[in-house]
């Protein structure tokens, strides 16, 4: 068979997926599965080990541009199309390339467009969103492998980690922590910039620490914001670097501090110790899944909203203070 998996859109999404794609890879050991993403996703699922490869999705809301990548989807003659992504639009495209056998959850009224469609679990239990892949493959009637995402770098990469910190002016016999300020979902889920910046200047005076910055492109004012504020000069590697740099710098990092981003996972996955200071969202359904881990958050009336922009007050992020994540982020500190 060849079958089409279409990613998640997320990076945190598609790392905590990796236990499905691999479920898929072992109930199909002689077929060719290739993965429907952003053209990022090659960098986390190296082919031919997991996937033969990695098709970008186009990104349009066009009927036109649908119906092109039907087009060339058809061409491909895919005989069974995974969908880890919920949306109709995903469906309706499986559903014009003709793909004959189409999975996925039903949801956004696209039951119609799935020719195996799983109903999503309703016993209103939070269930953390890797375990919500796992739950799709194992309706589809397949084994699921164990609930773990780990992502190894080649030796090679490892040894670029230290000097490529070296070269940003890291010392690196000093502890490294990554600060990592952003979230793609929206401002609501962020941490203000000043505490993340009043966060670092106590990593750099209490444990001499040394700040490297991530994100992206988009989020570089944010980054160069919080560097303003440190007593001590930081690292910005915020739009410098791709995802697979960004995943080596962050492999030699003693810790990593994020919001609920891809950040957060991506640390988790390479085993980095990882704090997370939580907003809008359930730490059941997106936190860390292994250790070394914590989460910081704030019980408040208003949670969980998921909201996108705080239209309050953002308490459940004001709330939260630098010398609190600080004490809880010490006791993962190598």
């Amino acid at each position: 068979m060849r079958i089409l998996v279409r990613a998640p859109n997320w990076l945190g999404d598609c790392l905590l997926a990796m236990p499905a794609l691999e479920s898929v890879r072992s109930n199909h050991p002689g077929s060719e599965i290739w993965l429907l993403g952003r053209p990022w996703v090659a960098n986390l699922y190296p082919p031919k080990k997991l996937v033969a490869g990695v098709l970008p999705i186009e990104e349009t809301g066009s009927l036109r541009g649908l119906l092109r990548s039907a087009r060339s989807l058809k061409a491909a003659r895919f005989d069974a199309g995974l969908l880890l992504t919920n949306s109709f639009g995903s469906a309706l495209l499986f559903a014009l390339a003709r793909i004959p056998e189409r999975w996925g959850y039903q949801r956004d009224g696209r039951g119609f467009l799935l020719t195996q469609g799983i109903p999503p679990a309703g016993n209103g239990a939070t269930r953390h969103q890797l375990d919500t892949y796992l739950d799709l493959v194992r309706g589809l009637g397949m084994k699921t492998a164990p609930a773990k995402v780990r992502l190894r770098l080649a030796a090679r990469e490892k040894r670029a980690a230290g000097p490529a910190l070296e070269a940003m002016g890291v010392n690196i016999a000093r502890p490294i922590v990554i600060l990592a300020p952003g979230a793609f979902y929206g401002p609501a889920k962020r941490w203000p910039a000043e505490r993340f910046a009043a966060l670092g200047a106590l990593f750099q005076k209490k444990d001499k620490a040394e700040i490297v910055i991530t994100g992206s492109a988009e989020e570089r004012d944010l980054a160069d914001t919080v560097a303003s504020l440190l007593p001590r000069r930081a690292a910005v590697l915020a739009g410098l670097t791709d995802l697979r740099r960004l995943l080596i710098v962050m492999s030699r990092a003693s810790l990593v501090v994020t919001n609920d981003s891809g950040a957060m996972h991506a640390a988790n996955a390479l085993r980095v110790p990882v704090t997370a200071v939580f907003g809008p969202t359930d730490p059941a359904a997106t936190r860390p899944y292994h250790q070394p881990s914590i989460v910081v958050k704030k019980d408040v009336a208003c949670w969980p909203c998921l909201y996108r922009q705080c239209p309050y007050d953002h308490r459940c992020m004001t709330l939260i203070s630098p010398e609190e994540v600080h004490a809880a982020a010490r006791r993962l500190l190598a």
